[in-house]
């Protein structure tokens, strides 16, 4: 008889302001379901895309999800058929880690089902494997949040080097997703080859203090923080209202605003629920003028990143 286990992986925003391709965290919603079936027929088949669907490649060796899947059917000699069905509950090209979710959906699936007892470390490099399809880079900004949950910093890629950060008890987020699309490479295309020393140093500075007031739960120090002099400057251009939604979110009490990856997501984060939930309804109003509908979410940091979900 055929196995089957079905998977959540949530969204992440990348980058976290100054933090550009070495910090990340994970949200509790949106994200996308995987479907993980055994065949008696070898090979691995995507059967099924909803959500982005003709979008997205059903052959496995071009898609975030089936990529590493396969190199893992690879590494550990697996005989049987795979199938997957990728149920995407966020759109591509939305900052929030659409590829990384299914990538870590699939590799968590696969591991569960066939009880390889791979550990997270383990399964990243898999699911990096994903990532670098949808980005034509490797890093893990957001495949290691959505694997590990949680706050993360990756002090390296070569060798890769994740840090877990302490998720302050108060600390929401505020997601906002303007209906257009910007593709990851795309907005990687137009960032500076080389920036200025006193920018750099700028940044290193709010990059530290950043790691430090999370630690220390010094949500003031978060704020301050939370100024990116480097890639903000430049990619805000491609999204319409930036500077009005980011206005917005600090006049309604948010410790800082910024872009979500490479866009068009904006987040903010604040101390409690009541001033988050406060300001994604300010920043969404500020959509309005340019007639853009949009999602919003607000939730916590989510601590636990993938979880095998019971019924279908």
């Amino acid at each position: 008889m055929n196995k089957c286990i079905r998977v959540f992986a949530p969204a992440t925003v990348a980058n976290m302001a100054c933090g550009f391709d070495v910090m990340g965290f994970a949200i509790n919603k949106p994200g996308d379901e995987l479907i993980v079936t055994t065949a008696n027929e070898p090979g691995v088949r995507i059967t099924k895309i909803t959500g982005d669907e003709g979008k997205l490649p059903l052959e496995p060796a071009l898609n975030t999800a089936g990529k590493p899947i396969l190199s893992m059917v690879k590494k550990f000699r697996i005989k049987c058929g795979v199938e997957i069905e990728i149920n995407k509950n966020m759109p591509l090209g939305s900052g929030l880690g659409s590829s990384a979710a299914s990538a870590v959906a699939a590799v968590y699936a696969l591991n569960a089902l066939f009880e390889l007892k791979l550990s997270k470390d383990e399964l990243l490099n898999f699911a990096l494997e994903g990532e670098q399809l949808s980005s034509g880079t490797v890093h893990a900004d957001n495949v290691a949040p959505c694997l590990y949950g949680g706050i993360v910093l990756i002090r390296s890629n070569k060798p890769l080097d994740i840090i877990a950060l302490k998720v302050p008890d108060k600390l929401y987020c505020t997601v906002i997703h303007p209906q257009i699309v910007i593709p990851t490479k795309d907005s990687r295309r137009i960032l500076p080859a080389e920036i200025p020393l006193s920018s750099a140093v700028t940044q290193w500075g709010n990059i530290a203090a950043l790691v430090a007031g999370i630690m220390k739960s010094d949500y003031d120090l978060i704020g301050r923080s939370l100024q990116d002099v480097v890639i903000e400057p430049v990619r805000s251009q491609l999204i319409p209202g930036f500077s009005e939604m980011k206005k917005a979110a600090i006049d309604n009490g948010a410790l800082g605003c910024s872009i979500s990856g490479s866009g068009p997501s904006l987040f903010a984060l604040s101390k409690g629920e009541k001033t988050a939930s406060r300001v994604g309804e300010a920043m969404q109003k500020c959509l309005i003028k340019y007639n853009l509908q949009s999602e919003l979410y607000v939730s916590k940091v989510n601590k636990n990143g993938p979880e095998i979900l019971k019924d279908r």
